[in-house]
């Protein structure tokens, strides 16, 4: 699982209900596979002249967050519905829980949710209300139906709001209310399309937190955002998406090593020593420094950040050299994304306009 978030907006769910919800429900269908893969292989989709899925393939490993990211046009949205059935392949294979996406439709449905991105419950209805008509579309008795909404409704902290119309709630707890209505039949497979599109920061935490207690009850999960934080977040892996296809795949942390490594700032109090700065930064670290003289910056890339910033800070004191600023930075998916999706000719423009052997 990703990185644990540390708010003071975050939902916790009393005694995790979530997990508890999922696990003790006696009205699944999601059979016997509680954690499922999906797989999908060259699948193909065009609109008339538009290609919008080119070869696209796909590896979700059981019980994981599998974040899948990409700009605008990308295919996202169009992988989503054709994984879930919504739209039909032109070509390729895919499974969901063993199961064919293009021969078995109706039993892939009876073991995937899916929250897109727009809302799906009726505005004019109560939380309750709502999680009891889904419960009943699904096929579940009306006591049933009635017990599975209040098990849900207390899960996601909706039990206060059960009577309150849905038109009246916040971004975040009409979100937490869709995710909500998704799980009405545990399903294997949990398709969440840019679920916190448009929220503020405490409905985006409480959303984020909904899908970890998912996430821990043994329920898959794929998740599009375009917020790059939110999968750095939540994913234990990750799909870099382009042009109808994935382009690079890994967890966070593999991700921004292809980038480089850690990189160390110092911006120097006295702009005339530059040169001098850069050939003692140079030779504390073993590496290649740049030279911003605007900003008045050294920067240096280095594989362990902390061990040359020791080194660093050692340097500059024996030479006199004072600084004003001096920070440690790290790769961050941004910077991945921004690399990957950039035309070939800008992936290798240098981040600094000056080498140290200029700066001489």
């Amino acid at each position: 699982m990703g990185a644990s978030l540390h708010s003071p907006y975050a939902v916790r769910f009393k005694n995790n209900p979530v997990q508890r919800t999922l696990k003790e429900s006696d009205t699944q269908k999601s059979g016997s596979n509680p954690s499922p893969t999906l797989e999908a292989a060259g699948l193909r989709k065009h609109y008339g002249r538009t290609q919008a899925l080119d070869g696209f393939d796909l590896t979700v490993a059981a019980g994981t967050v599998h974040g899948l990211l990409g700009p605008n046009g990308a295919g996202k949205t169009t992988a989503v519905r054709c994984l879930t059935t919504l739209t039909e392949l032109d070509e390729g294979t895919a499974t969901i829980a063993g199961l064919a996406v293009r021969r078995r439709p109706r039993a892939v449905r009876e073991r995937i949710g899916l929250v897109g991105q727009f809302h799906a419950v009726d505005e004019a209805l109560t939380a309750r209300q709502n999680l009891t008509l889904f419960a009943r579309l699904s096929g579940l008795s009306k006591p049933k139906a009635v017990q599975r909404s209040e098990a849900l409704l207390e899960a996601f902290a909706l039990a206060d709001a059960a009577t309150r119309a849905v038109s009246g709630f916040s971004g975040g707890m009409r979100r937490r209310l869709d995710i909500a209505a998704s799980l009405v039949l545990t399903p294997a497979i949990l398709f969440l399309d840019e679920p916190t599109t448009g929220l503020d920061p405490r409905g985006r935490a409480t959303v984020w937190q909904a899908v970890r207690e998912v996430a821990a009850a043994g329920t898959t999960v794929l998740l599009t955002t375009q917020y790059l934080d939110e999968a750095d977040q939540l994913a234990d892996r990750i799909s870099v998406m382009d042009h109808g296809r994935v382009i690079a795949e890994g967890t966070p942390a593999e991700l921004k090593r292809r980038i480089g490594g850690d990189r160390v700032d110092a911006a120097l109090a006295d702009g005339g020593r530059l040169a001098e700065a850069a050939r003692v930064v140079g030779d504390a670290t073993g590496a290649e420094t740049s030279v911003d003289r605007d900003t008045r910056t050294i920067t240096v890339e280095v594989a362990d950040g902390g061990k040359a910033l020791t080194s660093i800070v050692r340097a500059l004191d024996a030479a006199s050299l004072e600084v004003d600023d001096l920070a440690l930075r790290r790769p961050t998916l941004d910077e991945v994304f921004l690399h990957l999706t950039a035309p070939a000719e800008d992936r290798d423009t240098p981040r600094t306009a000056l080498t140290s052997e200029e700066a001489r």
